[in-house]
């Protein structure tokens, strides 16, 4: 299959001459402005251009699934990033938020590795884990190439001599004297706390020192290597240079990372909620278990581009299929309770009508002013009178449900209380996402 059939392919080919020759993502989207597939690239205009090549037979070159797609391909997108890793941190989250028809990758719960530092204990360890602690923890990361991340680590630990085991080393644990360190100490790969090799203080200063050179630009230790293996290859020993040569690449590959905060991964954070659910159900004073939590949110800068989100939970974690986007139609300025009432109308006709099941729960995002919205929209619905609606507050993390005037304040370490600051969150980082990310090319595209 060509795309010589496709009528909007000179409007396309015009269209791709605008793209810049830097790394970015690219969007291919039908004619309901629906984004079809999403790709990374490290020259959009070349890559894009690709697809559209009058002699191409995409169905032999890259696959009939492909070919399917381009046919379908009304306009294209970029969003250009600074740096191929930006690219393809944020192709891997669009891909799971937006879940578009012709992406067969990076649709499933599979995140990026962090490097985590546990700073809480007496003497941290270092890890590579997909599943950071709650607290208590200082990350690096995500990095977008695990393999290269344990050969650095390997090399950096010869040089910082941190603790990789999982041990747990108190200070206040006397015995440690008497304690025998596995091989790496030996092989002077590890300072030695589990066996009181090290005090806590010069563990600490190890670990401080380690931390800057993964926040700097680790020039140091790169012009000692360099050093090194220039005398090693003044000195004809070829294969000491060559693994000086590897380990400096290693170390210049740990660039290759986003951060916690811009590449956020929320699925890597899911704790158990069994416990939530159990005590949900008793705050809301329900006779069944809640099972299904939809959160709604709203997203605007000064009424403009007003966007809204709904993310739904199933016995407490993320369903990303059930995620929703809503451009508003209806409101104009900023009203905050109006757009809430055309979500809730917008969403819910379809549990109305017997094509979708009502949540158990409803969440939204703010006071008790948002939550009072709801309560209006759900009862002009005509929805059953055995739904539940809450709202959760930032400022104070105050809980409201239907029916009642006053906040319920549960404390910081309630399992109820986190999970719902956990779906209120992914709501707004729905919502946010979106707004900032695709609205700046213009791309945000209604799928309710």
């Amino acid at each position: 299959m060509t795309i010589s059939n496709n009528k909007n392919t000179e409007q396309i080919k015009q269209r791709i001459k605008e793209f810049p020759t830097a790394p970015g993502l690219y969007f291919m989207k039908d004619g309901k402005d629906k984004v079809l597939y999403i790709g990374k690239a490290g020259n959009l205009r070349s890559r894009v251009s690709s697809y559209f090549q009058a002699h191409s037979n995409l169905a032999v070159s890259r696959g009939p699934k492909i070919a399917e797609m381009v046919s379908k391909v009304v306009s294209v997108d970029f969003l250009e990033t600074e740096t191929e890793v930006e690219a393809m941190l944020q192709e891997a989250r669009l891909i799971k938020d937006i879940r578009p028809a012709y992406n067969s990758v990076l649709v499933d719960d599979k995140t990026f590795p962090y490097l985590e530092i546990t700073i809480s204990d007496d003497f941290p360890g270092v890890y590579i884990t997909r599943k950071p602690r709650q607290k208590g923890t200082r990350l690096f990361g995500p990095f977008t190439n695990v393999k290269d991340l344990r050969q650095s680590m390997v090399v950096l630990q010869k040089i910082f001599k941190f603790r990789t085991c999982r041990l747990d080393i108190s200070e206040r644990d006397k015995k440690r004297k008497f304690f025998r360190p596995c091989l790496l100490f030996s092989i002077k790969q590890c300072a030695g706390p589990c066996g009181d090799k090290i005090d806590k203080d010069k563990y600490s200063k190890l670990i401080k020192d380690f931390i800057r050179f993964l926040k700097s630009k680790r020039s140091v230790v790169i012009r000692q290597l360099k050093k090194k293996m220039a005398e090693a290859a003044k000195a004809m020993e070829y294969e000491k240079a060559a693994m000086y040569r590897d380990r400096i690449r290693l170390i210049e590959r740990l660039d290759r990372r986003g951060s916690p905060e811009s590449n956020v991964q929320p699925e890597v954070f899911v704790s158990d909620p069994t416990e939530a659910l159990t005590k949900l159900q008793k705050i809301m004073g329900s006779d069944q278990p809640v099972r299904i939590i939809e959160g709604i949110d709203i997203a605007h800068i000064s009424g403009q581009a007003m966007v809204g989100s709904l993310v739904k939970f199933i016995d407490g974690r993320p369903f990303k299929s059930g995620y929703r986007r809503f451009k508003i139609k209806t409101v104009k300025g900023v009203d905050d309770y109006a757009c809430i009432a055309e979500i809730v109308k917008r969403r819910y006709k379809y549990a109305l009508k017997g094509e979708e099941l009502w949540p158990d729960l409803v969440l939204i995002d703010g006071g008790i002013g948002q939550l009072h919205a709801a309560e209006k929209a759900f009862k002009s619905l005509g929805a059953p009178k055995n739904i539940k609606i809450a709202s959760i507050a930032k400022r104070q993390e105050e809980i409201f449900l239907q029916g009642c005037d006053k906040s319920i304040k549960l404390p910081a370490n309630s399992p109820a209380r986190k999970l719902l600051q956990y779906i209120r969150d992914e709501a707004h980082r729905f919502a946010q996402h979106y707004h900032h990310i695709l609205t700046s090319k213009n791309m945000l595209n209604n799928q309710s």
